[in-house]
């Protein structure tokens, strides 16, 4: 067991931390940088891992976010597969599984999330996919083969992403989900429905309303058993119905956590020299109020934000993160608070394909969807933090 110092500590191998460390450079170009990932790869980019991996528009060697020699060349050491097992913020310490600890002197926690899991008998069956990582995408690429059969778990961004992408590679798919249509936390009804028809119309089962009972593993593959008494066999299962932020070791340090880890518009946690970026921080908007956010965008902008004010910055964190999805021919962009339940107003060019979704409470607008809309994101942002109060008229053309 050994213990070093290192003026910068970075646990978590995701994007947050890889933009960490180009925020820490932008302010100190000496101090030195241990950046802890649980990860078998270096950093890369999750999008592609259900969207352009699959269409062919990128290749695994595409997704890195920075090349191997960029750890090197910025003083960066970079240790993979390692997992941070206790950390004692009032010492400045963090220890790993194998006993090593590390001394530093400002610390992020850009821990991530972990993908939930199913409690139903079968749920753990080996070869099921609760899909994440790279890892997960070489697994799962490996058996998709044309022809073979996949039921898809879940009906949010994951599972309308990864059913529509191994539809396009030639699988049988088949989904399932609690909710009346797809991604229906963002979708309003009318959007929602289109694009469960539409999804139907290429051949995919859709099974809305209704849920695994239990996984059962045969000499053919699997069985899956729902509610409504439906038996699907299948080659493969694929699960994403949602992801935990990793706020244990933050909780158990004696940080403030809630919905993630608390921290104020510096990104800061409640020791003063820890911070968090990405999934698994709870900052506060200085628009739409506190919350916590799990899109790419977001990873990005905290973890170079926390990274500079790590470094003395001392930069109030003010961006308003967006994030976009392709569903087959049927790509958007949104930003803010792009809440289902909130009252929508939808200024189609070409109903439920083309056009601006409005997320509005109180009569402001919070969030703004552009469906094959694009180059919008900006001026939708700039909308929304006006908060002007606005009738339905107001909206026509107001983001085109």
């Amino acid at each position: 067991m050994s213990e070093r110092f290192y003026s910068y500590v970075i646990i978590g191998g995701g994007l947050a931390g890889a933009a960490a460390v180009e925020g820490i450079r932008q302010h100190d170009t000496a101090g030195s940088i241990f950046l802890i990932s649980a990860e078998h790869d270096a950093p890369y980019d999750r999008p592609p891992l259900s969207k352009q991996l699959w269409t062919g528009a990128k290749q695994v060697e595409n997704i890195f976010v920075h090349p191997q020699q960029f750890y090197t060349q910025h003083g960066v050491e970079l240790k993979l597969e390692t997992d941070v097992t206790q950390l004692d913020a009032g010492g400045h310490i963090v220890r790993e599984r194998g006993g090593d600890s590390f001394r530093y002197n400002k610390l992020l926690l850009a821990t991530g999330g972990t993908p939930r899991r199913l409690t139903i008998p079968g749920g753990d069956l080996e070869g099921l996919s609760y899909y994440r990582t790279l890892r997960d995408y070489r697994d799962v690429r490996a058996a998709a083969s044309p022809g073979k059969s996949v039921v898809v778990i879940g009906g949010g961004f994951i599972g309308s992403e990864m059913a529509a992408s191994l539809s396009v590679n030639g699988l049988a798919v088949t989904m399932i989900f609690p909710d009346e249509y797809l991604v229906s936390r963002v979708f309003p009804t009318g959007l929602g429905s289109a694009l469960t028809d539409y999804y139907r119309s290429k051949n995919i089962g859709v099974l809305a309303q209704d849920v695994p009972t239990a996984i059962e593993r045969t000499a053919q593959g699997y069985v899956v058993h729902t509610r409504t008494g439906q038996h699907i066999p299948a080659d493969m299962v694929v699960v994403g119905v949602g992801i935990t932020p990793n706020i244990t070791l933050a909780k158990t340090a004696g940080l403030k956590t809630e919905n993630g880890i608390i921290v104020d518009e510096f990104l800061r946690s409640s020791q003063s020299d820890v911070y968090a970026a990405g999934d698994v921080a709870f900052f506060p908007d200085p628009v739409l109020g506190p919350r916590r956010i799990e899109h790419w965008d977001n990873a990005i902008t905290q973890g170079k934000h926390a990274g500079r004010n790590m470094a003395g910055a001392n930069e109030p964190f003010t961006d308003m993160p967006y994030f976009f999805s392709d569903l087959f021919e049927f790509g958007y962009e949104a930003v803010g608070n792009v809440d289902s339940r909130l009252a929508t107003f939808a200024d189609w060019q070409e109903p439920n394909k083309t056009g601006v979704i409005y997320y509005v409470d109180a009569g402001r607008v919070r969030g703004a969807m552009m469906c094959n809309v694009w180059g919008k994101v900006d001026a939708a942002r700039e909308f929304i933090r006006k908060g002007h109060t606005v009738r339905n008229e107001d909206l026509r053309d107001a983001i085109r």
